[in-house]
């Protein structure tokens, strides 16, 4: 970073991010937790949702497949995103515990924690729909013809429903939201634009995409920090630039990241 804003030194070990205006770009319980975290660490968050989830055009569908899920219908949830676990809560959907849950997406599992549930597969490596795929023969003992509820957004790549399917598993495939942007306030942009978020925390390729549409192009100045390498090659192809990204898939990790980040230019 080579803006001409300065940077606020860090505050010490104790608070290490003091002076520090932070963008929070999710909300729910995932942003609240972030946003408390941040402010240990003396930061004044920012949050301020960038994306939402609209219904999903066939609701009857999506209710009857929460239901049987309540049931214990199914013997795996897939998920693909945060925005999908916004949509369990909303629905006040029920995982029982014999149902095992696979998530995917480096938000994805903070996001289920944060919201009372539980993921019992993470990928490893490869954090998508493919890397799912190859780790599920070992995370399952290669047990076939498992009942698997795979909940995606009206928009996303059946990659991994078709790959279960071929494995040989009972996939139901259920739409459960529509992905929206969220316009951000005049203030905030402007903030941004000038240089006076001293940090951007980037969650999601989709998050990315509107930091880039909303607020881009971003200040030298400005840190970009991505919770994972697969955010960052969404965040490039959509031309937003990323400075720093958290060693694990996680909420604290990528908050250790921008820790490091202020240190070094302390």
């Amino acid at each position: 970073m080579t803006g001409a804003i300065r940077l606020p030194a860090s505050g010490g070990a104790a608070k290490p991010l003091a002076g520090w205006r932070v963008l929070v770009p999710r909300g729910g319980p995932w942003g609240d937790g972030v946003a408390a975290a941040l402010r240990s660490r003396g930061a004044s968050p920012i949050v301020a949702p960038l994306i939402n989830f609209a219904p999903a055009d066939d609701q009857p569908a999506l209710e009857a497949a929460l239901a049987k899920l309540a049931g214990g219908g199914f013997d795996w949830l897939t998920i693909t995103s945060a925005t999908t676990v916004d949509v369990l809560s909303s629905y006040g959907a029920v995982i029982p515990e014999t149902t095992k849950v696979a998530a995917v997406g480096e938000t994805t599992a903070a996001a289920l924690v944060a919201a009372g549930y539980h993921a019992d597969i993470v990928p490893a490596e490869d954090n998508s729909a493919r890397g799912m795929l190859e780790e599920w023969e070992a995370a399952t003992d290669g047990a076939p013809g498992l009942r698997v509820l795979a909940l995606r957004s009206a928009i996303a790549k059946q990659v991994l429903s078709i790959g279960l399917e071929r494995m040989g598993h009972h996939v139901e495939a259920v739409v459960a939201y529509r992905t929206v942007g969220v316009p951000v306030t005049e203030k905030v942009a402007a903030d941004v634009r000038a240089g006076l978020v001293h940090a951007v925390l980037v969650t999601s390729g989709s998050v990315a995409e509107q930091v880039q549409n909303q607020l881009g192009p971003i200040p030298e100045s400005t840190l970009v920090a991505a919770i994972g390498p697969q955010t960052k090659k969404d965040a490039g192809a959509v031309g937003l630039r990323v400075d720093v990204v958290a060693r694990e898939r996680s909420a604290e990790s990528l908050i250790d990241a921008v820790v490091d980040a202020a240190t070094a230019l302390a």
